[in-house]
């Protein structure tokens, strides 16, 4: 492909670039509203010294394990009446958020539940003892001790979620992934697609980044 090709193509990639941030933003934004406090539900109604509930535990965790147990392109189609009546459509980036945010939720409920289970025994019976109220406890004790835990857990949703958004682009999600499919596998232009690649290494290599950096400024056992 000469260089008049990328030029002529140059409002595409930006126009993709756009749409893959986009659906990032959306989906990220539901996941850390909701992913987050159904962590916390499903961790905190586990644990006998906190708020035991195991109708209500066993409800949580299967429901988010049967929607992490499904293929996100299955889960694509199979979302496509709810996704019409919520955006209008079924096409685009608005649309294609609407499966990203029901796969990131659970995903990182789950990721946000481990990183909970990782804080000592002792931390929480300390914390219990003095007769704090549950959302001091979350705020002063859980929170902080699992801080690093959940940036992790956050980076890597996101890294998924931009991987997803790639895959969304094949049922005109738009974005990266659908430049890709029109312009590179169509078109058979090897070059867009190992642009593409090079592209989604480079956005994940600089989210690892970000997330490992403000991982580590959290993190009150390293000495900064």
């Amino acid at each position: 492909m000469n260089f008049s090709k990328w030029i002529e193509l140059f409002p595409e990639l930006i126009n993709a670039f756009g749409q893959t941030f986009l659906m990032l933003g959306i989906s990220l934004s539901c996941a850390l509203v909701f992913g987050i406090p159904l962590g916390f539900l499903i961790y905190l109604t586990d644990k006998k010294i906190f708020i035991p509930n195991r109708f209500f535990h066993t409800v949580l965790g299967v429901l988010a394990n049967l929607i992490r147990s499904i293929p996100f392109v299955i889960l694509l189609v199979a979302l496509i009446p709810l996704t019409q009546s919520l955006v209008g459509t079924t096409i685009g980036p608005l649309a294609a958020s609407v499966p990203l945010s029901v796969a990131a939720i659970p995903f990182l409920a789950r990721l946000v539940e481990t990183s909970l289970r990782e804080i000592p025994e002792g931390v929480l019976e300390a914390a219990v003892s003095t007769g704090a109220k549950l959302h001091l406890i979350i705020r002063e004790v859980l929170i902080p001790e699992a801080l690093p835990g959940i940036l992790s857990a956050i980076t890597v949703t996101t890294i998924s979620l931009l991987g997803y958004s790639a895959m969304a682009g094949i049922v005109g999600g738009g974005g990266i992934g659908d430049l890709a499919i029109r312009f590179g596998y169509y078109r058979y232009e090897d070059d867009i697609m190992f642009a593409t690649v090079f592209v989604l290494i480079a956005l994940v290599q600089t989210f690892q980044w970000i997330g490992d950096k403000t991982r580590k400024k959290s993190d009150k056992r390293i000495s900064h």
